[in-house]
């Protein structure tokens, strides 16, 4: 739909589209560098009118979900009434080259074949596809970390009551050093037996973000494939899956590109496809070099997957650098001005090619609920604690929308509740 009719259609239906105001401010602001724009509040102040947000408390945990702006979210909202509109006509004429034209951008942007690329419906689907599709056999092994997602890790058990399979667990530390330390440790806990690593490219509850070209380098070197976890990765910070050099990724696309709930998508090196088994049967036409054979889930919600080419349009329109530089920005504001209070305690590196949106942060003393809590009750600031894995705190994750003094307020609140 182009967007004189998706004006049209939006002004019939009552909505003021002032979200459309976004280019002329981005034409403002065109000749400022990233790092630049990063620390202007007016600017940022005009994103933030593009959303609309819940007055009743100071979100701060967009790691789970980064919902829409206003303009994806009248986009998805008029694709769901175009699928509903066309009903089983658009579900047997359009939906699956559809799809493909959406695996097909989302490949662009990461850099990646189109041939190596399907769209699931979140990470865990993604990454399980990889961990039950394997030949496995009794004996073989499994490396991962405790820090990992507990969905992965439980998928791991399933494979060990299933087919025999060793799961052996390092922990990785919240403030590492260097690079070698976190290489190091990996390379020791590789066995003969070791078949796969799983690795987090961001890990999930302090935002560490680990070296994965590095640790994919060492791992193929001593015959061992990598599985990573991007689901906290994916258009919050610039890569390119290629660059990495690992074997299959899994993200989701509801978390950083904000993209309705429902998507995500499995890169899969072109050598490794036919070494998976699919979930479900796809059809004897599908060859066993066909990613497509491992995307068959049956009807599921395609209005999702249509509005991910509005989400990456927001996201190249906005620009991933501006974005990155904001989000990193964002994450050091708070959490340079907590690092050196007493009783605080920041389990995410100071380092800033660490970490980007995401840091963790605990009281000495109290315990993560107890503090998300009262970040809650007493300050109306919204967080999840994490109390496992060796991470105690809560997780912090503002959005593009997110303002400094919003921040303010939140180191306002640790310093006082590390007072007490």
């Amino acid at each position: 739909m182009d967007k004189r009719h998706f004006l049209k259609q939006i002004s019939l239906m009552g909505i003021t589209p002032a979200f459309f105001q976004l280019e002329k401010m981005l034409e403002a602001y065109d000749t400022v560098p990233a790092f630049d724009l990063a620390r202007e509040e007016d600017f940022w102040e005009g994103i933030r009118k593009g959303y609309r947000l819940k007055p009743d408390y100071i979100n701060l945990e967009n790691g789970y979900y980064c919902f829409q702006p206003e303009e994806i979210l009248e986009q998805f909202i008029q694709h769901v009434r175009n699928v509903n509109y066309e009903g089983a006509y658009y579900m047997r004429t359009r939906r699956f080259d559809d799809k493909k034209i959406m695996a097909g951008k989302l490949a662009a942007l990461a850099g990646c074949s189109t041939e190596e690329l399907i769209i699931t419906r979140n990470t865990t689907e993604a990454l399980d596809l990889v961990i039950n599709g394997l030949n496995w056999k009794k004996g073989d092994e499994a490396l991962m970390a405790e820090q990992d997602y507990g969905a992965m890790r439980d998928m791991f058990r399933l494979m060990a009551k299933r087919h025999g399979i060793v799961n052996r667990i390092i922990s990785i530390p919240n403030l590492p050093q260097s690079d070698d330390e976190i290489l190091t440790l990996y390379a020791s806990a590789i066995q003969p037996n070791t078949k796969l690593l799983l690795l987090s490219h961001v890990v999930n509850i302090t935002g560490q973000i680990l070296p994965v070209k590095k640790i994919c380098d060492m791992a193929h070197q001593m015959g061992v494939k990598v599985l990573v976890d991007g689901a906290h990765a994916f258009a919050h910070f610039r890569y390119t899956i290629p660059e990495l050099g690992c074997d299959y990724y899994g993200t989701s696309l509801h978390k950083w590109l904000s993209v309705p709930l429902g998507a995500g998508f499995l890169y899969v090196k072109k050598d490794n496809i036919k070494g998976l088994w699919p979930l479900l049967g796809a059809g004897e036409d599908k060859q066993e070099e066909d990613i497509y054979r491992l995307n068959h889930t049956g009807t599921h919600p395609v209005h999702t997957d249509l509005a991910i080419a509005n989400a990456i349009d927001y996201y190249l329109k906005l620009g991933a650098a501006r974005k990155e530089e904001r989000l990193r920005y964002l994450q050091l504001y708070w959490t340079d001005k907590v690092r050196n209070i007493p009783g605080v305690m920041v389990n995410t590196p100071a380092d800033p090619a660490r970490s980007c949106a995401i840091a963790n942060v605990g009281i000495k003393g109290m315990k993560p609920a107890l503090l998300a809590e009262q970040l809650m009750t007493k300050y109306h600031i919204y967080t999840v604690a994490i109390d496992s894995a060796n991470v105690h705190g809560c997780r912090i994750t503002p959005n593009i929308y997110t303002t400094t003094g919003e921040l303010d307020q939140l180191v306002k609140a640790l310093t006082a509740l590390a007072k007490q």
